[in-house]
């Protein structure tokens, strides 16, 4: 393994993520009308899409887990290897239920990926420069986003199999780059795990996730729904994506810088309830020029938020709880989006605002409910509550 130091780990997973999630991301606008030319029905195409998410929330802290048990390098490799190698499949002369297990596969490895990535950049770096070096993972997550569905229009439907077989090839590249990656374990430790804290500050960072999955799975569900039924063009639907991730990339760094210099439980309050207040106010707006622009404001508060709540997460941990802490935020976030997908659907059909306004609320709940939680951890790095002076002895 390379003995690579904490700043050039940190630059090759950031590589490694973005490529993941440019790949992740590259068909999603064609892939239903792949998978119809594959006898694919509605009702299996929503089923298969879902499967990436379900296989999420089922793997997800068990690779945390294993991760804490045998080391992050051998899994992060079998990850990459795992999606590279599903990727491929997509040009098999199969029919589209078949693929339900690319997409399970795919989404098991996704998640694998995103627990390994954070919690090696947590153990890596110490809690006072931890906000900045996450702050780029999420930046280079954000980057794949922004631009897997705009490289994804040069393929047309009847290519997207050989999109994905290239993504596979860069898959299985990246994970020879990370197996000589050090990140921040041995490759195996057999002494026996430290119990997991289960403490008030580890189950406000769930709250925080959940809170963080419901605004997700409203999108993930609605929003093209809403801005077709605002009679906006594809085009501005296709933008209004990327309008909201390159925000985000430009201002990682300040939200890292804040999450390392400032109070973090503030910080992560104030952007899961700018999340919320954007949520419910959507709907409300016909303009979609307007649209695009309020997606790139709420983008902001997201940006310098998103790296105070994941440091919150882990400070205080131990290196070897590190991935399972991962793991369950992770699960956390992917099994409200989950739910929140599959209600909102439905919802859309009552009322167009019934599911941004619901979600809006019990995001806004949950995210209040970590003032409690929260209450007595230390929300700037280096400073400890007060205490009374201890009284001279006699």
């Amino acid at each position: 393994m390379s003995q690579s130091t904490p700043r050039q780990t940190l630059r090759r997973l950031t590589v490694i993520v973005a490529i993941q999630w440019m790949g992740a991301t590259l068909g999603l606008p064609l892939l239903p009308l792949f998978l119809e030319h594959r006898d694919g029905t509605p009702t299996i195409i929503g089923l298969i899409m879902a499967t990436f998410f379900v296989a999420g929330v089922a793997t997800q802290f068990a690779f945390g887990h294993l991760a804490d048990k045998f080391g992050r390098r051998r899994l992060l490799v079998g990850s990459l290897v795992t999606y590279g190698l599903a990727s491929m499949t997509y040009l098999l002369p199969v029919s589209a239920p078949w693929l339900a297990l690319t997409r399970a596969f795919q989404g098991a490895s996704a998640g694998a990926l995103e627990v390994i990535s954070l919690s090696a950049v947590a153990s890596l770096f110490p809690e006072s420069e931890r906000g900045r070096a996450v702050s780029q993972i999420f930046a280079a997550q954000l980057f794949g986003i922004a631009i897997g569905p705009v490289a994804g229009v040069v393929a047309s439907v009847n290519d997207l199999g050989w999109a994905f077989f290239v993504t596979g090839l860069v898959s299985l590249g990246a994970a020879v780059v990370a197996a000589r990656t050090n990140l921040g374990d041995r490759s195996y430790d057999p002494s026996p795990l430290p119990k997991l804290q289960w403490n008030s500050q580890l189950v406000g960072s769930l709250f925080a996730a959940s809170a963080s999955g419901l605004a997700i799975g409203v999108y993930e569900a609605c929003w093209s729904l809403l801005l077709h039924a605002h009679h906006a063009s594809t085009l501005q639907i296709r933008l209004s994506w990327t309008m909201f991730c390159i925000p985000w990339v430009f201002l990682s760094r300040t939200g890292g810088w804040i999450a390392d210099h400032l109070n973090r439980r503030t910080t992560a309050l104030f952007g899961l309830l700018n999340g919320a207040a954007f949520l419910a106010t959507y709907p409300h707006i016909h303009n979609n020029v307007v649209m695009l622009f309020l997606g790139s404001a709420e983008s902001l508060g997201a940006a310098l938020s998103s790296p105070s709540i994941a440091s919150m997460l882990s400070q205080g941990a131990t290196s070897r709880e590190l991935s399972r802490r991962q793991g369950l935020y992770a699960t956390s976030t992917t099994a409200s989006l989950a739910l929140a997908a599959m209600a909102s659907g439905f919802l859309f059909t009552v009322n167009t605002a019934l599911p941004f306004t619901l979600a809006a609320v019990v995001s806004a709940l949950l995210a209040v409910s970590t003032i409690f939680w929260w209450r007595g951890v230390h929300g700037r790095i280096g400073v400890t509550p007060h205490t009374p002076p201890t009284p001279p002895a006699p």
